[in-house]
């Protein structure tokens, strides 16, 4: 069987994921492991992403978006934690995945993000100081910054190895 592990990793959290499932999968055949590009022939796709706003990166949109009668696996890297945000971000890249494909399953954990997205937490808080919410922000910025752990790495290996044995 022959796999190929696709990513875009920005901040380097999809890619800590993309290394522990390359791991994990070290007695299959990997024949690509990389950013998107065209022309893999494999028998399963691995893609991966960060999550921008609550999606996939433009690239792995369109590279998703291009597989025909494949077989593949999802995993991403996010912000913010939570069992049903997960659910409403890999609904959002389902919607990128032609119906001929057949998904044999996805996995999300949290991620740190650059400092750049708590600066911008803490102005609107100095907008909006009676906005709760802000701060919440603020606390899940503050807790992703320990991700992916050695907990998510762990569970992203168990989890392709549940999938491809």
């Amino acid at each position: 069987m022959k796999i190929a592990i696709v990513y875009k990793s920005i901040t380097g959290n999809t890619k800590i994921i993309a290394n522990a499932i390359k791991e994990a999968l070290s007695e299959q055949e990997i024949i690509y492991f990389g950013e998107p590009k065209d022309n893999i022939n494999a028998d399963i796709y691995i893609v991966g992403s960060w999550t921008d706003k609550g999606e996939c990166s433009k690239e792995i949109k369109t590279y998703l978006s291009n597989l025909e009668n494949k077989k593949i696996i999802y995993f991403g890297t996010a912000g913010f934690n939570g069992k049903g945000y997960y659910e409403m971000l890999y609904d959002r890249v389902r919607k990128n995945i032609k119906e001929s494909n057949k998904v044999l399953g996805y996995f999300y954990c949290q991620g740190k993000m650059p400092m750049s997205v708590k600066d911008r937490y803490i102005n609107l808080i100095k907008e909006h100081p009676d906005d709760k919410r802000l701060q919440v922000s603020i606390d899940n910025f503050n807790k992703a910054l320990t991700h992916p752990d050695n907990t998510d790495v762990e569970n992203a290996k168990h989890w392709i190895k549940s999938i491809i044995n």
